[in-house]
């Protein structure tokens, strides 16, 4: 994926977001209604992520130092970590204790409230501001899906957001499709509560806003633990890079190999080859050097390289691991 269409669908989800949060803030001020106030919460920590992600990509581009050899690429996974925790604790954590809190209003207060939503000159505000926040999101929503068809191939997007090595456009479509589902929401609180006279569907509205944001921020947390646990190349991958080494000549066999990502667009592989017998050592570091060059031209990404080159005997693993003792009883 390119860092580009990332930064891209980033800003244009920044710039959404912080223009949504003026106006819901600005109608939460004048009508009091607790979902314009849990959405306004919403697109204000949507904002603070997509900064986030901006300022994670900007680190990831520092150049390796003595300390980093490896460079700073899993900045952009620190960061997208970041993310889920702050759309949990600022913006799903907050809608269920408003949603609480006004539940509570309401029952002490008997349905209603003083300077409530129903008695508000304003009541009007929320519902213009929120139609006009779906239409700005769904422009947000859909520059993230065309920068996501770029590169989400034949996958699903459900598949994409769980096997995308850049965290950026995963983080982007799961807050931009919560941001939708949650305006929706609001809305639907707001109108019923007008239509019904009934503010205990504003209360509703907050708190499925709250649960919606919880659950999404519990699926990016899950899936970034991933990344930063460290991944494997995907298979696609792995096989275009056995496919290059079995190629090489002087390479007679794949024995082991290991990959993992040092950042989005950053492969470190290692691997352990078999050579002929008969070798030279000067013909072994010719196939070292030229399947180097393979692997490069298989797999771009493929930054830090590792060869070690054994003779493969059949039926013999080299340096294979031995079975762990089994537990004694007591």
């Amino acid at each position: 994926m390119s860092t580009e269409g990332s930064t891209r669908a980033v800003v244009a989800a920044l710039l959404a977001n912080t223009g949504i949060a003026v106006t819901k803030f600005l109608a939460f001020l004048l009508t009091g209604a607790s979902s314009m106030l849990a959405e306004a919460i919403h697109s204000l920590a949507d904002s603070g992520n997509q900064a986030l992600l901006l300022l994670g990509g900007r680190q990831a581009r520092k150049q390796p130092t003595a300390q980093h050899p490896f460079g700073y690429g899993r900045e952009r996974y620190i960061y997208a970590f970041i993310v889920s925790i702050v759309l949990f604790s600022v913006g799903g954590l907050f809608a269920l204790f408003e949603a609480y809190h006004k539940g509570h209003e309401l029952h002490a207060t008997h349905g209603h409230p003083d300077d409530s939503l129903l008695d508000s000159q304003w009541w009007w505000v929320p519902l213009v501001v929120l139609v006009a926040a779906i239409v700005m999101e769904s422009l947000s929503f859909r520059t993230a899906i065309r920068e996501t068809e770029h590169v989400r191939g034949d996958a699903s997007y459900v598949e994409f957001i769980r096997r995308a090595k850049q965290p950026e456009l995963p983080v982007i479509l799961l807050e931009d499709f919560a941001a939708l589902i949650g305006l929706f929401f609001a809305l639907l609180g707001v109108g019923l509560s007008l239509i019904t006279q009934n503010l205990w569907f504003d209360v509703a509205g907050t708190a499925l806003i709250g649960l919606l944001l919880v659950v999404v921020a519990i699926v990016l947390a899950i899936e970034t633990k991933s990344l930063l646990l460290v991944e494997a190349a995907s298979p696609e991958a792995q096989r275009r890079l056995s496919e290059s080494l079995l190629s090489t000549p002087g390479v007679d066999r794949v024995i082991h190999m290991k990959t993992m990502h040092l950042g989005p667009e950053e492969l470190l592989v290692a691997v352990k080859v078999g050579v002929p017998q008969t070798a030279s050592a000067g013909d072994v570091a010719e196939s070292i050097d030229a399947a180097e060059r393979a692997i490069r031209a298989a797999e771009p990404a493929a930054q830090v390289i590792y060869i070690e080159p054994d003779i493969f005997v059949e039926g013999h693993v080299p340096d294979a691991r031995p079975e762990p003792p089994a537990p004694v009883s007591h």
